[in-house]
């Protein structure tokens, strides 16, 4: 059976994610009496609304708004690791390192992959970096730590959250943020057929544009 058969849409809040069975408690959100983040009726301001601008830091120390910086108006493949996983992650990311090759100068342009620690406390910008590079991450492909509640916040939206680093998800969550299609598929299937979601994702032109 294809691997990829159970590559599923998401809606744009990720209701689908996980079920109430195998989804852990919510992490503390991070804006709790500040408000929300947005008010606009637009599908831009709830999906800014949703993930929220929780600070994050990316492999080069910088400070990134985890919708305006990495997500709004961009095609993303998205994974969860911790640097001194030595199972799964290492194969994960290799094909992650494989779609970059695969899909070559588009890496940074039409899509950009993205990569959370579930190790904040041990994964520093710094080792970030030094991990980045052993998978000869391009310009392309960010690497993101920042403090623990912000990042559970972020993962939590993405379906991604767990109480226990060893037990995050081998899943690869794919989003067009502008047309709202959203897929996930196994990390370490085939690098072909992975791929081949991808670009499905990055060609998406959104409902209006399919109906005329």
């Amino acid at each position: 059976m294809n691997k990829l058969l159970f590559a599923l849409s998401l809606c744009l809040l990720f209701a689908a994610v996980a079920t109430a069975q195998d989804k852990p408690p919510a992490p503390k959100d991070p804006h709790a009496g500040h408000g929300p983040a947005a008010t606009a009726n637009t599908q831009a301001g709830a999906a800014e609304k949703y993930f929220t601008d929780v600070e994050l830091i990316n492999q080069d120390g910088k400070r990134v708004r985890f919708y305006s910086d990495v997500l709004k108006g961009k095609t993303v493949v998205v994974n969860a690791f911790f640097t001194s996983c030595t199972s799964v992650c290492p194969p994960m990311n290799r094909n992650m390192e494989k779609i970059q090759e695969a899909l070559g100068n588009r890496v940074g342009r039409d899509v950009f992959l993205v990569s959370l620690t579930v190790d904040p406390e041990v994964d520093t910008p710094a080792r970030l970096k030094e991990y980045a590079q052993k998978f000869h991450a391009g310009p392309g492909w960010i690497f993101l730590t920042g403090k623990k509640e912000n990042l559970d916040w972020a993962l939590y939206k993405l379906g991604q959250y767990v109480e226990n680093k060893d037990d995050h998800k081998t899943i690869f969550i794919i989003g067009n943020e502008p047309t709202g299609l959203w897929k996930k598929a196994f990390g370490m299937a085939n690098v072909l057929e992975l791929v081949q979601v991808v670009e499905s994702v990055v060609n998406d032109k959104g409902e209006s544009a399919k109906s005329k």
